[in-house]
This record gives structure tokens, C-alpha cells and sequence, in this order.
């Protein structure tokens, strides 16, 4: 249960566990200051009513002795005492022998321990009781008993007050002013220190949806500016990789357009006009294939620019594009969806990747019914067709270039297998991720999310 408890109430951030850990650490250190410093007074403060006590006793037995027998009654009436020193004038000692001596710090006080290196001097000889008796009579008081040179004694009791640390009214609030304030400052300072790391973690993200995103400042402390700068390197190695590999594609591309070229013109001498069909056939769709891979290779998602696009009306757009090219399947063609909903992409890559999707349902589901709807800080779009489906084991492996299932989906030989891993670069590029499901009722289902 303690340790579900700690679990619930732990911060998941590396900002919020520090701050945590730092402010009660500093609570505890702080209540343990506060402890030892009020015992600290409690004991100045039962020193200096020692130190009182000692001086009211001095001055009362100074007045008494110098006083005749038969005044010191009226005197001690007369006499202010603290309410912590009692004093009577007695014929005899109200002190009990063989109680426990008194505290050596409170004998010395009273000048009444025997000699050595701390001792106080003692008082004029004509000052000095005759006999001296002490002893403690409880936890928190004792008793002295002194008698007079000429007759009767003076006997004192002496009271510590009950020790109160925590008594200060300015305690609590002042506790709870140096913890807050302690805890601000100690949010501001980890938020502060922690930002290079969220800024890492932003950039990351950023990198993953735009190769060219902008560099990390290599500033801050030497631990974050060196791993801003092993970011950058990466990123640069990456841009450069992404680069080299287009420009590759590119000129193998344009290696092969020339020679396609070349037998298009002599296919079109050929005297037998099946084989000179059969031969234009293959050859316009070994064009297709190298103008898809070109256009996959040089990922023209990454290089557009974002606006805020009514993504509603995109869908529409789309599904009406689709119905009038293929008016055999309008029918299975549908929305349903808000009537605006404005967010932020790219939208000609993102209207390339619906109309890739939608395409690949008509031509094997022979339906598209697109359902468009806001979840919590994401935007989900289904797609929903009539088909057969596609086995889970293959569900993935559809996504990677040049994957095709003739034998399971389609119905007639064609395309270049580039639709989905199209369509899931541009999704992936935008922050979001696309994914296949079976439906029970039959179809396959292609879930879309993307960040809000």
C-alpha cells in the first residue's frame, strides 16, 4: 500500500522528483535547525532564571542578615519574589538531609561548592551562613537552606517552569515562510537547470518529424552543451546520409530514364504489335516504379512547409476526388466527421497520404467510409472498407516498399507496392502513426492518429 502510495504521488518528471526530493530534504533539515535551536533557548533560558534566581537570593539574604531577627519576618513579607523562588524565615531548616546534591552549574551560582579552578569567590566572611544544606526535591526544582550566624534560617525552593520549545507564536509561520520560499526558489533553480534537458528531448522529437529541423544552441553547462553538440553531429550526420542517398537515387534515375528511352523509340519499330504492347507496358511501368521511388527517396513531406489546414474539408476533397475517378464505387463511399477542424500539417503531403489510402480501399475493399474526430490532444481518422482483410502476420510487412499482397487483396496485377510506406513517411513526418485492423464485421480498418 506504501509503495502504491509513492507511486501515486512521485513526479514523473526529472524536474518534479528533484524539486521533491530537494524541498523535503530541506523541510527536514530545516525542522531539525529549528529543534536544536529551541532546546538551545529552552536551556539559555532556564540559565538565566538560575542566574536571576541566584541574584534574588543574594540580595534577599544580603537584606535578612544585615537586618535584625526580629525584622527579617516583615522584610521577607515585603519582598518581591519571581514565581519561581519561594522563601520563608523559619527557627528551622525545611531542607531534609540526604536528599541528591543539586547541579554543579547551580552550585556554582550560589557559591556554594567547594573550591577548585571554576569556583566563584566566595562572599565577605560577615556575608557567610553558618551552615548551608541542599538537595533536589523533584525533577525541576531544589531546595537551600541557610542559617543565620546569629539565629533561625533562610530557606529557598527554586522552580524550573515546565520547558516549552515550540511555545514562540512566530514558530509555525515562520517554518512555513522559509519552506515556501525555499521551495520556490528551489523549482525555479531545477526547472531552470532541467530546461537543456526538455529542450534535448524537444529537438529529438522535432528531428524525428523534420530532418532539417533547426539546431540545438550548445550552451549551458559543459555536461548539456557537449550532448547539444553530439545532437547536432547526429542530425548533420543524418541530413547528410538522407542527402547522399537522394542525390544516388536521383542520378539512377536519370541513368535509366535514357535507356527506357532508347527502347521505347525501337519498341515502337517492332512489327508484331502484341509484343510491341507488351514491351510499352513494361516499360511505362518500370517508369512508374522509378518516378515512385524517387518521389519516396526524396520524402517531399519533410521539405513543406506546415499550415493551419481545415483537415475536414481535406477529407471531403479527397473522397469526392476518389468518387468521381472510380464512380462504380461511389456508392461505398462516405464522411462522417465535424464540419471543420482546423489543424496544423502539411497539407500537400498529407493529402497525397489520404489519397493513397483511400485509393488502396476502393481499388481492394471496394468501399472508403472515412470517420474524422478529436480524442483528448490527438485528431483520429478511420478508414473502413469491404474487402477481405489482411492476415495479422502481414499487417506490418504491407508498410515496407515494394510489399504486395495480389493473392490475398487484389484483384488484378498493378501498382508499384509504395502506397502504404508513402503514406506512413508522411503520416510518421507529420508526428503521427498509421496502422491496420481487421474488422469483425468484416474489411480492414486503417486508424490514423495524429497530434493535436
Amino acid at each position: 500500500m506504501a509503495a502504491g502510495l509513492l507511486r501515486r504521488f512521485w513526479p514523473a518528471s526529472l524536474a518534479g522528483r528533484t524539486a521533491l526530493v530537494l524541498i523535503l530534504g530541506l523541510m527536514a533539515v530545516q525542522a531539525l535547525g529549528l529543534t536544536i535551536h529551541a532546546f538551545d533557548r529552552v536551556e539559555l533560558q532556564r540559565a538565566s532564571e538560575a542566574r536571576e534566581n541566584s541574584v534574588r537570593a543574594f540580595n534577599l539574604w544580603r537584606a535578612l542578615v544585615i537586618s535584625p531577627p526580629d525584622r527579617r519576618a516583615a522584610i521577607l513579607g515585603e519582598a518581591e519574589l519571581p514565581n519561581t523562588l519561594a522563601a520563608s524565615y523559619d527557627a528551622q531548616a525545611t531542607t531534609p538531609s540526604g536528599l541528591r546534591p543539586i547541579p554543579l552549574q547551580i552550585a556554582r551560582l550560589f557559591r556554594i561548592e567547594g573550591p577548585g579552578p571554576n569556583a566563584l569567590p566566595a562572599p565577605p566572611r560577615r556575608f557567610r551562613p553558618a551552615e548551608v544544606r541542599t538537595g533536589e526535591i523533584g525533577p525541576d526544582s531544589f531546595a537551600i537552606s541557610m542559617r543565620f550566624p546569629d539565629q533561625g534560617w533562610l530557606n529557598l525552593t527554586f522552580r524550573h517552569p515546565h520547558p516549552r520549545p515550540w511555545h514562540s507564536d512566530t514558530f509555525l509561520i515562520a517554518f512555513i515562510a522559509m519552506s515556501v520560499t525555499a521551495a520556490l526558489l528551489i523549482l525555479w533553480g531545477v526547472r531552470r537547470l532541467t530546461r537543456p534537458v526538455a529542450d534535448l528531448a524537444a529537438a529529438a522529437t522535432r528531428l524525428g518529424r523534420d530532418v532539417n529541423a533547426p539546431a540545438l544552441p550548445e550552451s549551458g553547462p559543459a555536461e548539456i552543451a557537449t550532448a547539444a553538440a553530439a545532437f547536432n553531429t547526429m542530425a548533420a550526420n543524418i541530413r547528410r546520409f538522407v542527402a547522399d542517398r537522394t542525390q544516388m537515387l536521383a542520378a539512377i534515375s536519370h541513368d535509366l530514364r535514357t535507356p527506357i528511352t532508347r527502347l521505347r523509340l525501337r519498341a515502337e519499330f517492332l512489327e508484331d504489335e502484341e509484343q510491341r504492347a507488351k514491351m510499352l507496358a513494361d516499360l511505362a511501368e518500370m517508369e512508374a516504379m522509378i518516378a515512385s521511388t524517387l518521389a519516396f527517396a526524396r520524402d517531399d513531406a519533410a521539405n513543406e512547409p506546415a499550415a493551419s489546414v481545415d483537415i475536414a474539408s481535406l477529407a471531403r476533397t479527397v473522397l469526392d476526388e476518389a468518387a468521381d475517378a472510380n464512380p462504380e464505387h461511389a456508392a461505398g463511399i462516405a464522411f462522417d466527421g465535424p464540419e471543420h477542424l482546423v489543424m496544423r500539417v502539411r497539407p500537400v503531403a498529407l493529402k497525397r497520404a489520404l489519397s493513397n489510402l483511400v485509393g488502396n480501399a476502393l481499388k481492394y475493399g471496394d468501399a472508403a467510409r472515412l470517420a474524422l474526430e478529436r480524442r483528448g490532444e490527438s485528431v483520429v481518422m478511420l478508414l473502413d472498407d469491404a474487402g477481405p482483410g489482411i492476415p495479422e502476420a502481414m499487417q506490418e510487412k504491407v508498410f515496407q516498399p515494394f510489399q504486395r499482397l495480389e493473392d490475398s487483396r487484389n484483384r488484378e496485377t498493378g501498382g508499384t507496392g509504395l502506397g502504404l510506406t508513402i503514406a506512413r513517411s508522411i503520416l510518421r513526418a507529420h508526428g503521427g502513426e498509421v496502422s491496420l485492423h481487421n474488422r469483425r464485421e468484416g474489411g480492414l480498418r486503417v486508424a490514423i492518429r495524429l497530434p493535436g
